[in-house]
């Protein structure tokens, strides 16, 4: 049977990735039957920017309608961050499956944790599939073949580089869920501690904290630089053993580099896609599951918030 996918924000305004996550839906096998635009206009240009990709979709502009007429299995959630709990509650509430884009929830909602916790008991009540759209951890497999298995020591280190659209505080909701969702991958659950922040501008940040699992710790350093111009620059490493994501060629191909070789890989936006579609059609849980889920949000919100009483506390200095 042929999952029916709607999206909810498929336009490409500012850092918005839907129609990508629409054409890789479609490139998995599902049909993309939908859109919902917050107008008309842009429900249209979201319509026109798939077909390049073989969707036929139609525009909406009003959730309950499109949901009533389309009768979808599942749901992207790609419109901003705040309007996903909303859409994630409408959509389990209506049996169906999610596909929602990082941040899960938005950084400045309260009690997230109850309210992750609420949804993710009401899917499983309903055998729903719900996942976040964090795909850097479908890549370590690519990332061990240029480095090597990573090796878990009892003290290691983590550096990421990101490139957010975005400048100031929205820079840690665009782009630090990368960073802890490869944490949790690699390492497992943990705990946040020593964190502090080096901002330079609105548009430069360096975050440093102890990454605490077990016994072991990681010291992270997470490098936020604003960047307008595509592709984005992106690196992560793990232990001093550092890949440089390179986009090439007409069709984008993606690959990852160190100083002595270079690997192609398949785009882990498009296995984060076809993880969902498998979970969904074998009833198991996805890779960026609940548990992913509750404890980078929680982090997120950790750091979210200790940037405001860091901002906060460099006012009153000056």
């Amino acid at each position: 049977m042929i999952m029916k996918i709607s999206i909810i924000g498929a336009g490409r305004k500012r850092n918005g990735i839907g129609q990508y996550i629409g054409r890789y839906f479609h490139e998995n096998g599902a049909e993309v039957i939908s859109v919902l635009g917050t107008t008309e206009k842009t429900s249209l240009q979201a319509v026109t920017a798939l077909k390049r990709y073989g969707v036929k979709a139609k525009p909406f502009v009003e959730f309950n309608e499109m949901i009533r007429d389309e009768k979808p299995d599942g749901v992207v959630i790609a419109s901003p961050s705040s309007t996903h709990y909303e859409y994630l509650v409408k959509c389990v509430d209506l049996g169906l499956n999610v596909f929602c884009e990082k941040p899960f929830i938005s950084c400045e909602e309260e009690g997230i944790g109850k309210k992750v916790e609420d949804i993710f008991i009401k899917a499983k009540e309903k055998e729903l599939t719900i996942t976040m759209n964090s795909q850097w951890p479908f890549s370590v497999e690519s990332y061990e073949k240029i480095c090597g298995k990573v090796e878990i020591k009892k003290n290691n280190q983590f550096v990421i580089h990101l490139s957010p659209f975005s400048i100031g505080k929205e820079m840690i909701p665009d782009s630090v869920p990368h960073a802890l969702s490869l944490l949790y991958h690699l390492l497992g659950a943990g705990e946040m501690e020593h964190l502090d922040f080096e901002p330079r501008g609105e548009r430069e940040m360096d975050i440093q904290f102890i990454y605490r699992f077990g016994i072991e710790k990681c010291d992270v350093l997470i490098k936020l630089k604003f960047q307008e111009s595509q592709p984005r620059d992106f690196s992560f490493g793990f232990n001093g053993k550092t890949v440089v994501r390179s986009i090439e060629g007409e069709n984008y191909d993606i690959y990852f580099n160190d100083e002595n070789k270079k690997v192609k890989i398949v785009d882990p936006l498009k296995l984060s896609v076809k993880n969902f579609m498998e979970a969904v059609e074998r009833k198991i849980e996805p890779l960026i599951g609940y548990s992913h889920i509750l404890s980078t949000l929680s982090l997120l919100k950790k750091i979210y918030d200790g940037y405001l009483e860091f901002e906060k506390r460099d006012s009153w200095k000056n």
